[in-house]
């Protein structure tokens, strides 16, 4: 015989998770924790085991559960258990895994009653049980016996308040109906985790061990020491019945006869027993299932609603329907021709936060890159010097020249005109770069379509490179027209006059520093690589480049200067990076060998990309610090004779340098101008306008429209779980509701009175301890009439002790009840109710009669039983 409440629950659960896994999810109920708590020989085993429906937990006289036992029981379709400590092993027989439980026991806590906090866990697979987990915890004790530690109270109390604090669990507090309900450390425990009594439901042992003439029927009924969830009784086997093999099924048969036949039960008997505290918890299970529905329900709606739009388009489709390829064809082309243009003119919806893309890496190679290379090119003052010296020798032949020659001029001019070609032809190959992978994240909106997707890709590619080629001439042709006239009446020219003075000029510039506001170029973090080892190797810093210096601080606050360090002489070169470093690097180093910064010859910075570098090394071009060239500098005796030789010569190279300087500045202001406006007009604007224009008729005459428009079997299977996918939720949800409306949530109970449970103030009653000496063959005492509320007031004080003091007297109306000079009298009830000898008294106490106590009395008589 199972839990038949919880096997109802099992189709409800099943079909729950059925419907969550239909749509790839997980149906997260938690279900409670369900505890036993108690003293010793509560039934607290016995109580657990009616709920599995299962005979295999130890039970016996004294401490039998010394170890807290984790049971947890998961659906399955065949039945067995394992234990954690031998999981290849499955016990089929239960009677063995009682067995292996207390082996397990006897292992870590020896034979002699020791306890130990290390959990026992056992899992228990069968289609009779929900994933349920519960614990049977060690009774509450006060004694050490064998070998327990002689703090065995507080160790079983921490060991299962660490249960019982999760809110997450339910707590039986287990009470034995002959022992006194007011000093019950389960119920106590229970309302130190649980002070709302939510989660807490007593449960009565041993009714039928009661004394004749003694009941329970008080407490059961929630008058007496009232809890919030009440109290259900129940009547487990004996110890003989467990030797003896006793059927669950017979057990449970005697329980009910039990309730149906005593005289104080039987009104109540449909609320006693084990299967009504099944029923109770299993409610609890469905209140819990129920609660945890409206989160599930609205995670379901929102995930139909997002799936709503795109079913919407999939509910009719027909794959082969020409019309439908038409109109998604045209569909498709157009919004691949707003998403190009989108990307390369910038819009303010769909923005990439993460890196550049499309016109703003364009607008990055246009006016940093590409003037990068052109500085790069152009400066390399050695070289320049020596080519205007020989060519002014050259010129003059064997005559020695008395004028400064003009063609000397023309023939440096064109020299470096010319070099400008290639750089200018690098700056388009980066565009179409872009370009092409812009096209390619434009058409990855056409994944569904692989053919019109590859279609697409080839021919606008194919249409970009034709450009290329009419865009490449075209540059070739502005340099060209540059070299077939130097114009030397251009306004911005120096002329040869000037040309002259500039160098003086310039020194004086450069001896007089600027008085004014030093304009900053940038500021960023960089990371110095060379530091020494010793001092932390690389760290970072907060550098501040000015036209005049390169300043660095401890962070952007600025006001920590570490250094500051002088722009003249410097140069920039590359650095290779590092194997173990992802950083990329760049060096900054003095042209006149000089130490940089403390004893280093170059100071190396480190930034996080290849962008950022090019974006400093650009800001350093600002300040006038240039990058080194590739080639080694020849410094032979050749080049020292020529600027030393003849100071006349000397004067007529400073002058063409000038000139050349002058005259070169004004070409490359006018190609760093017209190179992004050709680019543009005959590569970007065309390409969009191809898009706009011709690609359609394009597509059409490279293939048919049938093969174009042929579906992925990626998106087909994508469509298929869609529309799977939304029925399943669909259908969860109708599971969800129907769920909703075949349970019925039980409401929380109302709050009681449960002051009797604040430790040290219970004015409950307590019982005699039954070491009480009375003449043994007193008859039991007759029913009295039922008193009203006592009018003296309780006493203050503790009551942990058994006997209170004898009272000489009390100020109020004397009635038969009102004097006691008994020593083993308890205090008065409470005020507010009539009171009852809680009837769990063990046997052997004798009753007292009506004259002596200092309360209201109430013993029913004894009534022959069904069962004696």
């Amino acid at each position: 015989m199972g839990n038949r409440g919880m096997e109802d629950l099992i189709p409800l659960v099943n079909k729950l998770q059925d419907a969550f896994s239909s749509i790839g999810q997980s149906c997260h109920l938690d279900l409670p924790q369900i505890a036993v708590v108690g003293g010793q020989s509560a039934g607290k085993s016995s109580v657990l085991e009616n709920f599995v429906g299962r005979d295999f937990l130890p039970r016996g006289s004294g401490i039998v559960t010394r170890r807290p036992l984790i049971l947890q029981l998961i659906f399955s379709k065949t039945e067995y258990a394992e234990f954690l400590h031998c999981k290849s092993k499955k016990f089929t027989d239960f009677d063995e895994v009682r067995q292996e439980i207390e082996a397990e026991t006897d292992r870590v806590t020896g034979t002699n009653k020791g306890i130990s906090p290390v959990p026992i866990n056992l899992r228990v697979y069968s289609p009779h049980v929900l994933n349920l987990t519960l614990i049977d915890l060690p009774g509450i004790t006060k004694v050490p016996v064998g070998d327990q530690p002689q703090d065995i109270e507080y160790q079983i109390k921490d060991m299962i308040l660490q249960f019982i604090s999760r809110e997450s669990s339910l707590i039986l507090a287990v009470t034995p109906a002959n022992m006194d309900l007011a000093n019950s450390d389960a119920l106590k425990m229970a309302k130190e985790v649980d002070p709302q009594g939510l989660r807490t439901i007593g449960v009565i042992t041993k009714l039928d061990l009661m004394d004749e003439g003694t009941d329970a029927r008080d407490i059961l009924e929630n008058k007496l020491l009232p809890l919030r969830r009440g109290y259900i009784g129940v009547v487990n086997r004996s110890q003989k019945d467990i030797e003896g093999k006793k059927d669950i099924r017979a057990a449970l048969a005697a329980e009910r006869k039990f309730f149906l036949s005593h005289p104080a039960y039987r009104h109540i008997a449909d609320r006693m027993g084990t299967p009504h505290l099944q029923k109770v918890l299993n409610q609890q299970l469905t209140n819990h299932i129920r609660e945890t529905l409206p989160s599930l329900r609205s995670k379901l709606q929102s995930q139909l609603l997002s799936l709503e739009k795109e079913v919407e388009e999939y509910k009719n489709f027909r794959p082969d329907d020409p019309t439908r390829k038409t109109k998604a064809l045209l569909q498709m082309v157009q919004q691949f021709g707003v998403d190009f243009e989108k990307r390369i003119e910038g819009s303010g919806d769909q923005v990439d936060t993460l890196e550049l893309s499309g016109g703003a890496r364009i607008n990055r190679i246009f006016h940093e890159r590409f003037p990068f290379e052109l500085v790069k090119m152009e400066f390399d003052e050695k070289d320049l010097r020596r080519e205007i010296s020989y060519a002014i020798k050259n010129i003059h032949g064997i005559r020695t020249g008395l004028f400064t020659p003009d063609l000397a001029f023309e023939a440096i001019v064109k020299k470096q005109v010319v070099k400008l070609k290639e750089p200018c032809l690098k700056c388009v190959d980066l565009v179409i770069q872009e370009l092409i992978n812009t096209v390619r994240q434009c058409t990855s909106k056409l994944g569904s379509y692989p053919k019109l997707r590859e279609e697409t890709e080839r021919i606008v590619t194919t249409y970009i490179r034709e450009r290329e080629g009419k865009t490449k001439d075209q540059i070739l042709l502005l340099i060209d027209i540059e070299l077939s006239y130097i114009n030397t009446n251009h306004e911005d020219f120096i002329g040869f006059a000037n040309a002259q003075q500039r160098s003086t000029q310039l020194n004086k510039k450069r001896a007089i520093p600027n008085q004014g506001e030093i304009l900053v170029i940038r500021r960023g973090w960089l990371t110095i690589n060379n530091i020494s080892i010793m001092k932390g190797g690389s760290k970072e810093y907060w550098f501040v480049l000015t036209a005049e210096s390169l300043s660095w601080y401890k962070d952007e606050e600025e006001k920590e200067k570490k250094y500051m360090l002088p722009l003249d002489n410097l140069k920039i070169r590359d650095v290779e990076k590092g194997f173990m470093s992802n950083k990329h690097v760049f060096a900054i180093f003095n042209t006149e060998q000089r130490n940089v910064y403390k004893d280093l010859r170059q100071i190396e910075l480190a930034c996080d990309s290849q962008e950022d570098v090019d974006s400093w090394k650009a800001s350093f071009l600002r300040a006038g610090v240039y990058p080194e060239k590739d080639q080694v500098e020849n410094e032979d005796g050749a080049q020292e004779n020529t600027f030393s030789m003849d100071p006349q010569l000397e004067r007529q190279v400073e002058t063409i340098r000038n000139l050349v300087d002058s005259y070169v500045g004004i070409i490359n202001k006018s190609i760093r101008d017209l190179m992004p406006k050709t680019i543009m007009h005959l590569m970007i604007n065309n390409t969009k306008d191809f898009i706009h224009s011709e690609l359609l008729a394009y597509l059409y005459s490279s293939a048919d429209q049938n093969s174009l428009m042929e579906e992925s079997a990626d998106q087909a299977q994508r469509r298929d779980d869609m529309l799977r996918m939304y029925h399943a939720l669909k259908e969860a949800l109708h599971i969800i509701g129907d769920i909703s409306t075949s349970t019925v949530s039980t409401p929380v109970p109302p709050p009681v009175d449960d002051a009797w449970l604040q430790s040290g103030s219970s004015p409950t009653p307590q019982r005699r301890p039954t070491s009480t000496v009375l003449p043994p063959g007193r008859p039991p005492a007759v029913r009295g009439p039922t008193p009203g509320p006592p009018l003296i007031p309780a006493p203050t004080g503790s009551l942990s002790s058994f006997v209170a003091p004898p009272i000489p007297s009390r100020p109020g109306p004397q009635n038969v009840f009102a004097a006691n000079n008994d020593p083993f009298s308890a205090p008065p009830q409470i005020p507010s109710r009539p009171a009852r000898i809680p009837p769990g008294i063990p046997p052997g106490v004798p009753r007292r009669p009506p004259a002596a106590p200092n309360r209201p009395t109430i013993i029913r008589p004894a009534e022959p039983s069904l069962l004696d």
